[in-house]
């Protein structure tokens, strides 16, 4: 048996065009960033009992603002629709989406959007219940497996089963919230999504020893912010600050030691990067000092990582594919010159 799966995001017409071409002049005109988040994925972004929000998207949002705004609070986090975020990004509602997106080929030509960077390299995998007494994909043949409605994944999901096979018993949920919850309450035996998005999941169960993501991998999910195509300079700001992140890492610079390395690092590119020489802020229509600002709000990449999802967390991720390339990973920024 077989479900087939409309991609609902994938082809959009008659976008509203009402939103401003000049993001830069309309952050520093509101004194704030409209960042649009997970409503609630662990590790990536969550609001506490007292609505502050942490996370590793929220660190970015919060890196932007040090880096435009120079204060890393004045982020306003708005929780996004799955099924509406590019079009609520597109009507001007957000300033930039930083909710664990994907980049793939259809988002970028059809829907007028421009992916900066990578910020998570991410596949898709699966979890369940380990008295279910699956070791492996290849067996939930006919398993009822929830996934999101109109997504990549579900398309992933329907091309997977077809190549290899198999039947697949599809459970349309609406989002992570509801995934988690159909999951939880046994409407399915497996849940399928982003891999790190499952281990959030699991970490938030009661009793995520009972529960296990398989070690298939099925796809590419390169993740990362999402900006308007109508504004390249706001593209590179969100760029170019993704980078400075990565690059930090790469030198060497923390949170800890910049005000040590901007007065004494010998390293043309850390002089660069963190404004000693060389104002590149001024090609961004920013101040020197824009990246050294971000970095010492949220640290790193590495940090914002070990902080929020890495193997000292509940979330448990190891650095993988975002590792410094390195140290083997794919993480790599273009230079600072």
């Amino acid at each position: 048996m077989y479900r087939s799966v409309v991609l609902g995001a994938v082809i959009v017409s008659g976008l509203s065009m009402a939103a401003s071409a000049d993001v830069l002049t309309d952050v520093r005109s509101r004194g704030e960033l409209v960042c649009g988040v997970n409503a609630g994925l662990a590790g990536f972004a969550a609001p506490d009992a007292n609505g502050n929000w942490t996370g590793f998207d929220v660190s970015f949002c919060r890196a932007v603002a040090a880096a435009v705004l120079g204060d890393p609070s004045k982020v306003k986090f708005v929780p996004m629709d799955p099924e509406r975020r590019f079009q609520q990004l597109q009507d001007g509602e957000i300033d930039l989406l930083a909710r664990n997106s994907t980049w793939t080929f259809s988002r970028d030509t059809a829907l007028d959007l421009e992916f900066p960077g990578v910020s998570y390299y991410d596949g898709q995998g699966f979890m369940v219940r380990k008295s279910l007494g699956v070791t492996s994909v290849k067996e939930l043949d006919s398993i009822p497996i929830c996934v999101q409605s109109s997504s990549t994944t579900a398309q992933n999901l329907s091309d997977y089963f077809r190549v290899n096979g198999m039947v697949l018993e599809q459970i349309d949920i609406a989002g992570a919230a509801e995934g988690e919850r159909s999951y939880a309450a046994g409407d399915c035996e497996a849940y399928t999504g982003d891999a790190s998005g499952l281990a959030a999941a699991r970490a938030a169960f009661a009793d995520p020893e009972n529960h296990i993501v398989l070690p298939e991998i099925i796809s590419k999910e390169p993740l990362g912010p999402a900006v308007r195509q109508d504004d390249g300079r706001w593209t590179d700001i969100v760029r170019w600050t993704l980078y400075a992140l990565i690059a930090a890492e790469e030198y060497g610079v923390t949170s800890k030691n910049i005000e040590e390395l901007v007065k004494a690092s010998g390293n043309p590119e850390v002089q660069r990067l963190l404004g000693v020489s060389d104002d590149l802020g001024v090609m961004l229509g920013l101040d020197r000092d824009w990246a050294r600002r971000a970095i010492q709000a949220v640290g790193n990449y590495g940090e914002i990582f070990a902080a929020n999802i890495g193997e000292q967390t509940p979330i448990g991720l190891a650095r993988g594919l975002n590792a410094q390339w390195t140290q083997g990973g794919l993480l790599y920024a273009p230079p600072f010159r």
